[in-house]
């Protein structure tokens, strides 16, 4: 079995709209700290260069948002109220675990401006790779926007799903869509350019929207689509950090590749 990283980093030194603060305690302060931390509260002395090399351990504090570098989002993210089940949505602590391990499919939309694909387009994939969507599939979108990862340009040249798109999706029986751009959506900048050209409030982050009507998921930003060797015939392990309360969670996302079974590339 091997594993592709299907992930992008958190990473303070790269661009972020809300940008990532990473604090990094050192060995020898995590040192100086511990014995803070005794003598406060069990009020015994201790004296850190008795420790080897004077060093305890490293301690990282992070200050960002869960749509930081890849995630998951969760049906709470959409919105407050669902029109199904409930009335409530869930967050991401509360998702299957079941969802977030399943055959993966890649669909290629590169190439194509800032913007939206549309159901046709996803059609016309699925046709040239000769692959029939399952409900159980996660279903991976290469916008070829990762090459822009960690620059400005990430956040406004990519390509993400119209309301067709999705429901073409959604209707199929999937519940987990991904993308290797910063939105299922397409660019903030193109959607108010529709929305003043037409008026119509359908085409305001309808990806997103969908979601208050149907449950499922999103994975942002991934990376290494790539990599994987062929569209289909493997596994996407995309398990969401238990984040309670929260609309999204940070995910390690991978594919799982069986080198020993034949993969057919269209």
């Amino acid at each position: 079995m091997r594993i592709i990283d299907l992930s992008s980093p958190v990473d303070a030194g790269s661009f972020e709209p809300d940008p990532v603060v990473h604090e990094v305690m050192s060995p020898r302060e995590g040192a100086l700290h511990m014995r803070d931390e005794m003598r406060r509260h069990f009020d015994i002395e201790f004296d850190p260069d008795d420790l080897p090399d004077g060093e305890f351990l490293s301690l990282d504090r992070l200050s960002l948002t869960t749509h930081t570098g890849t995630h998951v989002d969760a049906p709470s993210h959409y919105g407050s109220r669902t029109t199904y089940g409930t009335g409530v949505p869930r967050h991401i602590d509360a998702m299957p675990l079941e969802w977030f391990l399943a055959p993966g499919v890649v669909l290629d939309v590169r190439g194509r401006e800032a913007g939206v694909v549309d159901a046709a387009d996803l059609r016309k994939e699925l046709d040239r790779i000769g692959y029939p969507l399952a409900p159980s599939d996660i279903v991976l979108l290469n916008t070829g926007a990762s090459a822009w990862s960690g620059t400005s340009r990430y956040f406004t040249d990519f390509v993400g799903l119209d309301a067709s798109a999705i429901a073409f999706l959604l209707d199929a029986g999937i519940r987990v869509v991904g993308t290797d751009a910063f939105s299922l959506d397409a660019p903030f900048t193109t959607i108010i350019a529709e929305y003043r050209r037409t008026g119509d409030p359908a085409v305001l982050w309808p990806a997103h929207v969908a979601g208050r009507h149907r449950e499922y998921c999103q994975i942002e930003r991934l990376a290494g689509l790539e990599e994987l060797p062929a569209p289909y015939g493997f596994q996407v392990a995309c398990f969401p950090v238990k984040v309670a309360g929260a609309g999204a969670g940070w995910a390690r996302a991978v594919a799982l590749v069986d080198d020993q079974a034949p993969l057919t590339s269209p």
